[in-house]
């Protein structure tokens, strides 16, 4: 005789537990994740999570949210078997499963008295919309730190081949019309450059740059700047360091990326990111160059592919291309001819990368 299906609690009953531990003076621990191949990381911070209060209960992405955070192939298991694997845990008094990205509306609705998450992440990393539904609920936050090397990354590349291919694997990163991104696309079907592209990720969730990564069957990923619309947020750069690391890319490129990368993204792909400007470096950083070389009175203009560090556009100088600057000139003819010698030098850039 079979046994029967595990069925995880809804977030009615996760209340009601909540209550009762309430009303006797005891703490929730809530904590919410994929745990997608659960391992001893997982299972060392659930440990350290339910020690915190009285009672845990873990929240489970459901199949369809994982894949829109993680994209296609994952989960590689399903959402029961995942619930029904932590339940099995000595540390785990209650597990629910929830359809939405994120755990905001399940926050909202169980009010935990403590909250915990991996040291993957800080106080200030931690998404927005959560952190305000937390500090909703009065919930106290607990970062706990990581296990090294322990990680479902980390499982998921030691499970596959060996034999890594040598084609390069690109994450691209763009805001707008990404010609660029199109240009890379085209060395890679001519067979000049032998590369692939494992994700294509933007900061404009209806940008051209997604819907070019979409006609080509890569996967095309919006990650939420944050609020400030000048800067990435330190959730966002951190959900971006984790889709380019999850997708195993050798090399990030900045195809018309409006936003200044910082940490976790620099360090977990140090020497590793690069971009195009359209300048000369280090003549005319920033933002509008070739306004700034028609103001200057520059003779020549010109593009350049550059590592990039934590100061804007001052990483190591990989190759340039240079533009006569015509009389009668606007920034967006100059911008124009410049564009045409960009889509010549990154790819030829990145054939060469491995070479």
């Amino acid at each position: 005789m079979s046994s029967p299906e595990f069925l995880p609690m809804t977030a009615e009953d996760v209340r009601r537990l909540r209550d009762r531990l309430d009303a006797a003076g005891r703490k929730l621990v809530f904590t919410n994740g994929c745990f997608d191949l659960l391992h001893a990381g997982h299972v060392r911070y659930l440990n350290q999570a339910r020690a915190l209060g009285d009672a845990m209960v873990v929240a489970v992405n459901s199949d369809a949210s994982v894949r829109a955070l993680k994209g296609p192939a994952r989960p590689v298991n399903n959402e029961n078997d995942r619930a029904e694997v932590l339940a099995a845990l000595r540390a785990v008094d209650a597990v629910v499963v929830f359809d939405d990205e994120r755990a905001t509306r399940l926050i909202s609705a169980i009010r935990p008295h403590i909250y915990a998450k991996g040291g993957d992440y800080t106080v200030d990393s931690l998404n927005a919309e959560e952190r305000a539904a937390l500090d909703a609920a009065g919930a106290s936050i607990h970062i706990l730190p990581l296990v090294p090397g322990r990680s479902t990354t980390a499982t998921l590349k030691r499970a596959a081949t060996p034999e890594k291919s040598a084609r390069l694997c690109l994450g691209v990163l763009g805001s707008g019309v990404g010609s660029n991104f199109q240009a890379i696309l085209k060395a890679i079907q001519n067979g000049t450059l032998d590369a692939e592209v494992a994700i294509a990720i933007s900061d404009q969730a209806d940008s051209p740059f997604l819907e070019t990564a979409r006609a080509a069957g890569i996967h095309a990923q919006f990650v939420n700047p944050g609020a400030n619309p000048r800067r990435l947020s330190d959730a966002a750069q951190k959900e971006i360091a984790e889709h380019l690391q999850r997708a195993g890319v050798d090399l990030v490129v900045l195809a018309g990326f409006m936003k200044i990368l910082r940490a976790p993204v620099l360090d977990a792909f140090s020497d590793r990111v690069i971009n195009v400007h359209p300048s000369l470096l280090p003549r005319h950083k920033g933002a509008d160059a070739p306004q700034q070389a028609l103001d200057a009175g520059d003779a020549e203009s010109g593009c350049t592919v550059h590592l990039v560090n934590a100061e804007v556009d001052s990483g190591r100088t990989l190759a340039q291309a240079r533009v006569p600057v015509l009389p009668g000139d606007t920034a967006e003819t100059l911008h124009a001819r410049i564009k045409e010698a960009e889509h010549k030098l990154l790819p030829g850039v990145l054939a060469e990368w491995q070479a």
